[in-house]
């Protein structure tokens, strides 16, 4: 089905189909963009696309419907080329945002230490402990290391990928990707988490309203990522 920009349905409810559920607009399902039908994991993701729907009043605005758009990029784009995604997502490892460190000034040193307890999960959780530098030149990561990221990404579902790739690029650093993912971290303190030196500069600096803005939307999609990879199980 694609995008309409006027309401043109009365309801959007839930069906079973398959081993999952679909999304109906006044009984019609809906298809992703390249018109493959929009069937989901859980009940519970479906519900939430289907409240997107509902919230529409008389222009469907996209920008509104982070699931579905997720839900989209999962059957559309992660499920054909799976492999690239996974390699895409797991080379975040490799240069990932908690590794790289400020040799000053010391109260910026001292908030990026929180990054450490992240470092510390992954090598005993994940079995992949990263090597930190002082920086920004790229260092290389041990290569088991890497290997095992790599394995903890390959073992989700498309639509789970479809979510991580969001937290991950979001937040710049795979290990708070995975941190969400397994609930180490809620979104929102992760989300934070990331943004260490950019909090930092603003206090110094002071705030930008624009940046803020840009801030305030990146905000919302990580925690929309975090909602739409919970609710695939």
């Amino acid at each position: 089905m694609e995008w309409s920009p006027k309401r043109f349905w009365t309801a959007a409810t839930v069906a079973p189909e398959g081993d999952g559920f679909a999304v109906h607009l006044d009984g019609r399902p809906v298809r992703t963009p390249a018109k493959t039908p929009l069937i989901v994991p859980t009940e519970g993701l479906a519900k939430l696309i289907a409240s997107e729907w509902e919230a529409q009043t008389d222009a469907v605005r996209p920008d509104t419907m982070p699931a579905t758009r997720s839900a989209n990029a999962a059957l559309d784009k992660v499920a054909p080329q799976r492999e690239a995604v996974v390699n895409e997502i797991a080379n975040y490892g490799g240069s990932d945002l908690l590794c790289y460190r400020a040799d000053g000034p010391a109260e910026l040193v001292g908030r990026q230490a929180a990054w450490d307890a992240l470092l510390d999960w992954s090598r005993t959780h994940l079995d992949a402990p990263l090597d930190v530098t002082v920086g920004l030149i790229p260092i290389q990561q041990p290569d088991a290391s890497i290997a095992r990221l790599r394995a903890h990404v390959s073992n989700l579902s498309s639509f789970e990928l479809a979510a991580l790739h969001d937290l991950v690029a979001i937040s710049g650093s795979l290990i708070l990707g995975l941190a969400v993912a397994n609930q180490r971290l809620k979104g929102a303190e992760a989300f934070e988490i990331s943004r260490i030196d950019e909090a930092f500069q603003a206090e110094t600096w002071g705030v930008d309203e624009e940046s803020s803005i840009v801030d305030a939307r990146r905000r919302a999609s990580f925690l929309s990522a975090e909602a739409f990879f919970l609710l695939c199980r």
